[in-house]
């Protein structure tokens, strides 16, 4: 069985409706020819009766006070010859036949030859005549006919008898032009048809032509080529779909090149201190380090294993966040607890590197979220102003209330991060050298899992900064209430150790 195409549906469904048209058309012209030809016929009959009155009433006014249209037996030959002589006129010039019966409906004078069969007309068909004076009937009357005729009937009334006239026109014009019509719409159904098959097959493939670019595209990118993209042509909601189809295919490459270029920091991350970790306790074996020195190599080694633990964590805490395994436990709380911990943890980097903290130590605000989250938000903000303000500058900590949120921010003069690493900083695998001076050290994941920590808080991250100035942090919370404060919780795993670092 041959699978269905677009093209062969197309083709189908434009046949059916072609057909389905032309049949429409043929069928009512069909009904309006046979009402056209209905009333011609009548209109043409009536004309004829009328005359064959006149007629009648001549020849009956040539016999005295008889009429001879329907007195039986008439005796005069003479006169009956002559009133068939003015019959086969009407037959013969106006190519109907006419006919006169008696009260009874019985066949006194017509110029139909071998086309009434003999039998007399149907008394229902004469009461009509009565009641209304003419009737208009199609068919053969019951068997007065050998075939379907038009006849036009009318009662004829004298001093002394009455009878009834009639007029009559074949049908069979009708069936040939029926006929006629018919072979007609055959063929015009032939024609259609043709032209039908021509042009879907050329619209169809104008049609098909976007979708299968895209079926060929998502083989493409289904086999691992992320360059794969669609053309952008075609109908609107083609190109619509095309235009939806290339941004998911530019997403997954951008994933695609993020998750390589992580995968390569990643092994380098791993590779540097195990290095490090294995040349030191070589050297401590072999005895190429003296025992001497070795406790402050043993140190070295301690925070190269530091380096490899949080950087495990962190890959971990992706995980996790991403599987929706971290339940949020918010509670309204002072924010400033959190900020004023995180810099106390700190305080022997910010003493060395001499940098001034400006804000710290405001009123309270309160926010309503999870204290582990929001400590390891700001820690990994802290410890990237940190690890990028050069000596002597200065990290500025502020906060202001907007509507239902709680906004903090965190400023740190120095180096700042370039308008083009700017819309990529909260980035899963994001890592830029140039930005803020950003060392080998970082993995590319700590803001990133500050932005799903504050989204899932219900608020929201965003950084702006001046290259070669400042850089500023700002996540929003919402407002905590006064009278839900609760007592601090210890840390949970999440917020616990140095977690997050960019």
């Amino acid at each position: 069985m041959r699978s269905k195409t677009i093209s062969r549906e197309f083709f189908a469904s434009v046949a059916t409706v072609v057909i389905l048209g032309l049949g429409v058309v043929c069928l009512s012209q069909t009904a309006m020819s046979v009402g056209y030809f209905a009333s011609e016929r009548r209109a043409a009959l009536t004309g004829i009766l009328d005359g064959a009155a006149v007629i009648s009433e001549q020849l009956a006014a040539g016999k005295g006070d008889s009429n001879i249209i329907i007195t039986e037996p008439i005796p005069d030959d003479t006169l009956r010859q002559r009133a068939e002589d003015w019959l086969e006129l009407f037959n013969t010039a106006a190519q109907t036949l006419v006919f006169v019966t008696d009260e009874n409906g019985n066949v006194l004078l017509h110029t139909g030859g071998d086309v009434l069969t003999g039998e007399s007309v149907p008394a229902e068909l004469l009461s009509e005549i009565d009641v209304s004076g003419e009737v208009f009937t199609v068919g053969d009357m019951d068997g007065v006919f050998s075939s379907n005729y038009y006849v036009l009937g009318r009662a004829i009334e004298a001093d002394r008898s009455a009878g009834y006239l009639f007029a009559a026109t074949d049908m069979g014009a009708l069936g040939g032009y029926i006929g006629d019509m018919v072979n007609m719409f055959l063929l015009s159904a032939a024609l259609a048809l043709i032209g039908t098959c021509v042009l879907s097959a050329v619209f169809a493939r104008r049609f098909t032509r976007p979708i299968a670019c895209m079926s060929e595209a998502a083989r493409k990118l289904g086999g691992g080529d992320f360059t794969a993209r669609a053309p952008v042509d075609g109908c609107t909601e083609l190109a619509d779909f095309a235009v939806t189809f290339n941004n998911m295919a530019s997403r997954l490459q951008t994933i695609d090149n993020s998750r390589g270029q992580f995968m390569g920091n990643i092994a380098h991350e791993l590779r540097t201190p195990m290095t490090t970790i294995q040349g030191f306790i070589d050297g401590m074996l072999d005895g190429t380090i003296p025992p001497e020195e070795q406790k402050k190599y043993l140190e070295i080694v301690s925070q190269e294993t530091g380096r490899l633990s949080r950087l495990v964590k962190n890959m971990l805490d992706i995980t996790k966040l991403e599987a929706g395994e971290y339940q949020v436990h918010a509670r309204s709380y002072n924010i400033w607890d959190t900020v004023t911990d995180v810099v106390l943890s700190d305080e022997q980097r910010i003493e060395d590197a001499k940098i001034d903290i400006q804000g710290l130590g405001g009123g309270k605000t309160l926010v309503y979220a999870d204290p582990d989250f929001v400590h390891q938000v700001v820690y990994n903000i802290v410890d990237n102003a940190i690890k990028f303000t050069p000596p002597g500058g200065v990290i500025r900590f502020a906060e202001k209330r907007l509507g239902d949120k709680i906004e903090l921010s965190i400023e740190n003069t120095g180096a700042g991060i370039s308008a083009d690493a700017l819309p990529f900083v909260f980035d899963r695998f994001y890592k830029e050298d140039r930005s803020r001076g950003l060392n080998a050290r970082g993995s590319g994941l700590g803001l990133h899992i500050c932005k799903v920590l504050v989204n899932l808080s219900g608020g929201d991250i965003r950084v702006e900064s001046e290259e070669g100035k400042w850089c500023r942090f700002t996540f929003s919370l919402p407002a905590g209430d006064a009278k839900k404060v609760e007592e601090p919780a210890a840390s949970g795993p999440i917020a616990s150790g140095k977690a997050g670092r960019r």
